[in-house]
């Protein structure tokens, strides 16, 4: 290589990880350097002051879910008189507060008993300044955490992203082996990037191998030229040190250590992912998802965060019926997943938030269902959170341009979550301005 600045190992870690094709397009040779190096779990060691223990799980309602059918203002009659065909009638709501007149759609029954169980949460009004109705726009800001445009020199990376870069860049954290965030889906979420760490990402734990060659034909060429004399001599000093451990400035050392972390990281996915769960999943996209999270959970995986999404919350028309299909597999996916984590022993480990990019308007259409709106409910589960219902629901009646407007500012329960949860710095991914909400709890 003639250039050993060619490429540096943020320019790979960018080209992401992804589970495309099978684990076998791993370079052969590391089997012999990882056997080289010490027993990877030995170097995954908690740090003092650092709960590496404490996981977040992040789960998307992608779409834009309609927080007025599904956290639902029975006491208040404009709801009613907006939605003349697709109101939840009362008889059929599961009531929260019959005082302030607030219940839940029906759809909803596993976390209406989550809530008497005190381990879920309902945030009433959750939104942003400004509210953007383009799914595109609202999701960057939920994202990157950025409502102000002229914020846009951080647009590429986003809250969760930039938590983990302070982290890792001030030794504030284990050596995860690149598996700090693990998300599950076709492409990573915006949320998840940093400038240093980027998340692996995959749909199939069994499929697994670096594609960066896809981005880059140079990359490819000069990948396998270095795999190809590693594996004549994985220990040699074009490598690494004579001992075999690389050397930090050598651009063939931090190759060979991104595809060693992939390496673990594709074994050890795999292994826990072959582990039956200890209880029944319902079914259905989330619950295959969160069942995939619980058994990384159970392995003891060092990665604190997980990303996973459900959609079809866009719900323009003939929405009643759908949406209560999507509420249904939110609530009973979530209510699985904390009885797996019970039955293994972690619940208590595991703070899950839940979000939508926006809600929908308050009056239905002609077509029998919203369309895009501002502000919506957002929740958030386990142990650590302050339960029930939290804060006022947005009035019906003083509406701004039709929408119903935020309460809560959604950085302040991201902020909450990274501060009092994972003891990430909140000032690494957010304004000072912006204050925790205070419902997180140890």
């Amino acid at each position: 290589m003639s250039d050993k600045h060619a490429f540096t190992r943020r320019q790979f870690l960018h080209t992401g990880l992804a589970m495309l094709s099978t684990v076998g397009s791993v370079p052969g040779f590391l089997p012999n350097a990882a056997a080289a190096m010490t027993d990877v779990d030995s170097l995954v060691k908690n740090k003092p002051g650092v709960p590496d223990d404490r996981v977040l799980v992040v789960v998307q309602l992608s779409g834009g879910n309609d927080g007025l059918n599904t956290v639902i203002p029975f006491g208040m009659r404009e709801y009613y008189n907006a939605r003349p065909n697709i109101a939840v009638p009362e008889r059929d709501l599961l009531v929260v507060d019959p005082n302030t007149g607030i219940g839940l759609h029906p759809g909803l029954r596993d976390l209406y008993e989550m809530l008497g169980e005190r381990r879920a949460t309902i945030l009433q009004g959750v939104g942003y300044p400004n509210p953007n109705r383009s799914h595109f726009a609202s999701m960057d800001v939920w994202h990157s955490g950025i409502t102000d445009t002229s914020g846009s020199g951080q647009r590429g990376r986003g809250w969760i992203g930039r938590a983990l870069d302070h982290a890792r860049q001030n030794d504030i954290t284990t050596d995860a082996h690149g598996m700090e965030c693990i998300t599950l889906g076709t492409t990573a979420p915006l949320a998840t990037l940093g400038r240093d760490v980027r998340p692996v990402t995959f749909q199939r734990p069994n499929l697994f191998r670096w594609h960066g060659g896809n981005q880059d034909e140079t990359l490819t060429s000069t990948y396998n030229q270095l795999l190809e004399q590693t594996s004549q001599s994985p220990r040699s000093a074009s490598v690494g040190t004579p001992n075999g451990t690389p050397k930090e400035d050598d651009p063939a050392a931090f190759i060979f250590r991104t595809a060693l972390d992939a390496q673990v990281a594709s074994t050890k996915v795999r292994q826990a992912v072959q582990q039956e769960s200890k209880t029944r999943f319902p079914g259905g996209p989330l619950s295959s998802q969160l069942e995939t999270v619980a058994a990384m959970i159970r392995a003891e995986l060092p990665t604190r965060v997980y990303y996973v999404a459900l959609g079809g919350f866009d719900t323009h028309a003939n929405q009643f019926g759908p949406h209560n299909n999507l509420l249904q597999q939110f609530a009973g996916s979530v209510r699985a997943f904390y009885r797996e984590l019970d039955a293994t022993g972690h619940g208590h480990r595991v703070v899950t938030m839940a979000f939508s990019e926006f809600g929908r308007r308050v009056r239905q259409n002609a077509s029998q269902g919203t369309d895009h709106g501002a502000a919506g409910p957002m929740f958030l589960f386990g142990d650590h959170a302050r339960p029930g219902l939290l804060g006022d629901h947005p009035s019906m009646s003083n509406l701004e341009n039709g929408d119903i407007t935020y309460n809560i500012d959604f950085r302040s329960v991201y902020r909450d979550v990274l501060e009092n949860w994972m003891k990430l710095n909140g000032d690494a991914a957010f304004a000072r301005t912006v204050q925790p909400a205070g419902i997180v709890h140890v």
